[in-house]
């Protein structure tokens, strides 16, 4: 892509699809490096809310809600290059990050009860790999991608490696899943490898001080209207028009609807772009109750996936989003989250585990045929939420299992019969008996299609370029644009390719910063191989 000088930014506009981290995040370094006004950037959202996969919302008697939590670590370069520059929530002469920084300084993850089986701590001081598991790990590190294709992960390990304490932490803290990505799983291993040594108690796990929605997202909207950016609330892109040569591709009409029907379209001018979040894994998501078990759409609910399926069909280079979102059976989660009018279990977690809230991180029942986790986070997650209430998360790897206490499916379950299960693994059914009759138990179930579809098997071209070889315009955002050497169902991506986007349409005299190479540190690699080797 030939990039455009600075002085034409006083007139170029800025369309971002989606208002995930990634679009939020463009938008900043537009601004901030490549002199764009913020009255020329619009943001255009399908939803009523702007954040994408990093949410929060809910109060006291409807219940909280997080439908999952981004883990960070100190080595998110770009993450953390952005939150620098973003007010906190609560005190605009701290940024998002210094506050996020101090935060883990005082609450910092060191679980202690991190594998469970029969309601019982597991020793988690082993790894419990053999010598060719060990073998196999080390071998993987050093292959290269593409000499994977798209492999599994279970055509690359013995059956018996999926029953070590290492495959428990590793699964229930990425979400892969044995028919993952052997290519995915090595980036991570490669990428995180200054984690492995710590890894059995979360160590270097980050979190933020709130819920990731008012923590981060609403500091980055509120930067962004204050110097004039446009969102376009609950207005749906249904396809974008490009205009493809040989030698070039051009994006050129922009086609949105809003939630009445309305039709309405923008046309790019000469000097005009669109960065395109291509997928979603949040998309088509269905919020249970109490009472009711949540449904699981299909991808027809999904705008994200369509308007990728209709662009891809357009041009090769834009990826090809099947590979990702044709077989929702092996990418579907159910996560909850719980709300109490009661610390009780709370006192009971923090007795039995040795965490005070905040430090503990994800607590697995190794025994649970849904593979259940819960985190609870530090208190309140919510900045509405009062002293007297608690919010824990959690989430199930197989939901199309039966419960070991609860006859159904996790998918089938209710909030409160999901809870019942929970309770039978940690032996607390007597306890939290009394407090669920006392009606001071909430619990919302959700059903998400797409979350696991960033780690299904897949080849190089599957992905778009963040910059596509011929593009003219335009860019791709997110979890499913291409990235060398990153991890995906990150933040630090997502952030990545906002950086790649706008320091490569734009002459900044800027580049992304490099990823965090600790794959090439042999004190590192010395470390995470005895560890390996326990």
């Amino acid at each position: 892509m030939q990039k455009r000088p600075l002085d034409i930014a006083t007139t170029t506009k800025v369309y971002l699809v989606g208002s995930g981290i990634a679009s939020l995040a463009a938008a900043v370094y537009l601004i901030k490096d490549a002199k764009v006004k913020g009255e020329n950037i619009c943001i255009l959202e399908q939803d009523g809310i702007v954040g994408g996969a990093c949410d929060g919302s809910g109060d006291v008697d409807d219940g909280f809600l997080v439908r999952g939590g981004r883990m960070h670590e100190k080595h998110y370069v770009c993450y953390w290059d952005l939150l620098s520059n973003i007010p906190s929530y609560e005190n605009p002469e701290v940024t998002v990050k210094d506050e996020t920084f101090e935060f883990n300084t005082r609450f910092v993850s060191h679980a202690q009860a991190r594998l469970l089986k029969q309601g019982k701590k597991l020793d988690v001081s082993s790894f419990g790999l053999s010598f060719n598991d060990q073998s196999d790990l080390l071998k993987l590190i050093f292959v290269s991608e593409r000499s994977l294709g798209n492999k599994r992960i279970e055509d690359w390990f013995s059956k018996e490696f999926f029953d070590t304490n290492f495959w428990y932490i590793w699964t229930s803290m990425f979400a892969f899943q044995k028919w993952s990505s052997l290519a995915e799983m090595r980036r991570y291993m490669k990428r995180f490898i200054h984690l492995v040594e710590g890894l059995e108690h979360l160590g270097g796990v980050m979190r933020t001080k709130y819920n990731q929605y008012h923590s981060v997202i609403l500091p980055i909207k509120r930067y962004l209207e204050a110097r004039g950016v446009n969102f376009k609330i609950n207005t749906q892109v249904v396809d974008i028009d490009f205009d493809i040569a040989a030698d070039k591709t051009t994006a050129t009409v922009i086609q949105v609807v809003d939630t009445s029907g309305h039709e309405d379209e923008y046309v790019l001018g000469e000097d005009d772009f669109v960065f395109i979040t291509n997928g979603s894994l949040t998309e088509s998501t269905d919020t249970g109750s109490w009472s009711k078990a949540p449904k699981l759409k299909d991808k027809s609910s999904s705008g994200a996936w369509t308007l990728w399926e209709k662009i891809a069909k357009k041009d090769s280079s834009f990826g090809h989003p099947g590979v990702f979102s044709n077989n929702i059976d092996l990418q579907k989660w159910y996560s909850f989250t719980a709300t109490l009018k009661d610390s009780t279990f709370h006192d009971y977690m923090e007795n039995f585990s040795g965490n005070v809230d905040g430090t503990g991180g994800l607590v697995t029942m190794t025994d649970s045929n849904w593979l259940m986790s819960i985190v609870i986070a530090r208190q309140p997650h919510f900045p509405n939420q009062p002293d007297d209430v608690k919010v824990f998360w959690g989430y199930g790897l197989y939901p199309d299992r039966l419960g070991n206490f609860v006859n159904k499916k996790m998918s089938e379950c209710t909030g409160k019969e999901i809870l019942d299960e929970l309770w039978y693994h940690l032996k607390v059914q007597d306890l939290m008996e009394p407090v669920v009759e006392a009606g001071k138990v909430n619990n919302l179930p959700v059903a998400m299609p797409f979350i696991d579809s960033l780690f299904m098997p897949r080849k190089p071209g599957d992905r778009p370029d963040v910059l596509p070889e011929r593009a003219t315009n335009f860019a791709f955002l997110g979890q499913f644009a291409e990235v060398e050497k990153d991890c995906v169902f990150t933040v630090e991506y997502s952030v990545r390719t906002a950086q790649m986007a706008v320091y490569g349409c734009f002459d900044t005299g800027k580049k992304a910063i490099p990823v965090y190479d600790s794959i090439h540190q042999p004190l590192i690699l010395m470390k995470a191989a005895k560890a390996i080797s326990r």
